[in-house]
């Protein structure tokens, strides 16, 4: 009974380090001397070195062939070794370093953060490449048969994909032409491909050209407006978008380069359509945001009503948005498509830790600014168009943008503030419930002044300026008083802080206009006592220089 339990558990294990079959390739014959098959790098490298030598008969040993017959074994091993290598070479370059060097291929992890450290493998995935949306998997498994060693093969499952594989990503047209000798590596390139590149470069670009002219004149052709502003916008991406287009058809049914080239190529055209596409989408947004403010008549201010500056916040903020997706999208996507991660290994996540605090203390400061520029985004403490007075500058809020916020002064000078320092500082702000502001004014006269002459001189001046409302709440009263002098006061409504700045100057020179004209008496200036006669209670004034609040003086003479 012990020894049947160990029968099973020595076949157990058998299961688990290798496939068994019944023999290895019979139609190939004798395997050559220079075929190496013991571990999984010996064999993809020996697959290498032979497919570059030209001996592919000798390389068809390093596929499992077995759902073929005998005699196409024989026929077709050296075609399927030669398609194969003309895949990894245009596909995937395989690179036989990062394959294991045991023949049971166990995972050495002395750290011990791999949770598959120490346990045996018979499959191993060299690459997948995509056929139609399809993924294939080149695989590398342990075979063994009776009473030979256990060897490293590419699977049949594999070897039936070959084919389809080859007409994906075999040569191509143009390449057929092309004589053996320019087909010699030089470096990580062909001969023929160091000719080829520039050429198909110089291609591309002259064909981008042609369409950034076209579009260009596109933009000119159209009426003036927003549809001719917009398609001058989108010259470059348009452009771009369609270079990357021409350049994969080129690369699918014209011309096929190495996996050097192919994946650099692969990785670019998805970054630049990705760009394109998302820089479209922002230049129609950064449209509609200059089609707002001309229709704001010029200038963004808070006269402006409410929901139109709101609306602008908003473009504002969908703009950072329709950044934010596209870079995530395109970083995500064009991460998948190079299959990054799969090409670092689990290395990468043991370091992962270390390089999200580097990039956290690195980029702080920018992500700050960024997650406060969402905070006023969705708060809206300010708007496009709002007056603010930040740091004691009257400013206009005339951008909202990812780091920066960008403010206009009265004197039409631009104050660039970061995000973070914005909302780390009170700030004022005059247009958050409405635009109207209490304006107040003061004049400092002698202590014999008419205040009730005065009062109404400046209700009257008051009622000339159109941006003075809500009349009923005009207000002037003596708010101080020195020896020598009265403070008088004034309030007023204006409908809005710049246009009650200006009332504020006009009105205070037309009362300063009257008094030096009608009453001039009324100046502060040092009292001298010359007589027991006291001037505050009117004593010893002689009639004729009495003002009444109902009669108006004539000027003095040479007036």
């Amino acid at each position: 009974m012990l020894a049947g339990f160990s029968m099973a558990l020595a076949q157990e294990e058998e299961t688990t380090q290798w496939f068994k079959i019944d023999a290895l390739n019979p139609g190939l014959g004798e395997v050559p001397d220079e075929v190496s098959r013991a571990t999984p790098r010996e064999a993809a490298r020996s697959f290498l070195d032979l497919t570059e030598e030209g001996d592919y008969a000798a390389a068809a040993h390093l596929l499992n062939l077995s759902e073929l017959s005998e005699a196409e074994q024989q026929e077709k091993g050296g075609t399927l070794a030669q398609q194969l290598a003309e895949v990894f070479q245009r596909g995937d370059q395989l690179n036989p370093s990062n394959l294991p060097s045991r023949q049971d291929a166990i995972i050495v992890d002395s750290s011990g953060e791999n949770p598959m450290a120490g346990m045996t493998r018979r499959d191993i995935e060299l690459t997948s490449l995509r056929v139609d949306g399809q993924a294939y998997d080149i695989r590398l498994g342990r075979y063994k048969a009776e009473n030979e060693d256990p060897v490293w093969l590419i699977t049949p499952e594999s070897v039936s994909a070959i084919p389809l594989l080859f007409e994906e990503y075999g040569p191509s047209m143009l390449e057929e032409h092309i004589p053996e000798r320019y087909k010699q590596m030089l470096g990580a390139l062909m001969i023929w491909e160091w000719v080829a590149l520039p050429l198909f470069l110089l291609l591309i670009a002259g064909f981008g050209w042609g369409v950034y002219a076209l579009v260009g004149l596109l933009a000119k052709w159209l009426p003036p407006g927003m549809r001719s502003i917009f398609t001058g916008r989108i010259k470059i991406p348009v452009s771009l978008i369609v270079m990357s287009l021409v350049t994969q058809t080129l690369l699918d049914y014209v011309v096929s380069f190495s996996a050097v080239a192919t994946t650099t190529f692969r990785v670019l055209l998805i970054a630049v359509a990705a760009w394109g596409v998302g820089t479209i989408a922002l230049r129609l947004v950064d449209t509609l945001m200059l089609n707002m403010a001309r229709r704001l008549a010029g200038e963004i201010d808070d006269t402006k009503p409410k929901d139109e500056r709101r609306f602008l916040t908003t473009l504002y903020a969908t703009r950072r948005a329709i950044i934010l997706v596209m870079v995530s999208a395109v970083s995500i996507y064009v991460l998948s498509q190079i299959q990054l991660f799969e090409t670092l290994g689990l290395s990468l996540l043991a370091s992962a830790s270390v390089l999200a605090v580097l990039v956290g203390i690195a980029g702080q400061a920018v992500l700050g600014n960024i997650l406060s520029s969402f905070q006023l985004s969705l708060a809206k403490p300010i708007r496009i168009g709002d007056l603010v007075i930040f740091e004691g500058e009257w400013c206009y809020v005339e951008g909202i943008f990812y780091t920066f916020i960008r403010l206009r002064v009265w004197d039409e000078r631009r104050i660039v503030v970061p995000v973070t320092y914005f909302v780390s500082k009170p700030f004022q702000n005059l247009s958050v419930k409405s635009a109207k502001m209490y304006r107040q004014m003061e004049v400092i006269l002698h202590l014999s002044a008419d205040i009730a002459l005065l009062r109404k001189k400046f209700m009257e001046y008051a009622k000339e300026e159109e941006c003075v409302v809500e009349h009923h709440k005009l207000l002037c009263y003596v708010t101080g008083q020195t020896a020598t002098t009265l403070v008088v006061t004034a309030y007023f409504m204006a409908s809005d802080p710049i246009s009650g700045w200006t009332a504020e100057m006009q009105i205070r020179e037309k009362l300063l206009t009257y008094i030096r004209r009608y009453h001039p008496d009324w100046w502060p200036r040092e009292v001298m006592v010359l007589s027991h006669e006291d001037v505050a209670r009117a004593e010893g004034i002689k009639p004729h220089h009495s003002v009444t609040a109902t009669s108006e003086p004539k000027p003095p003479s040479g007036e």
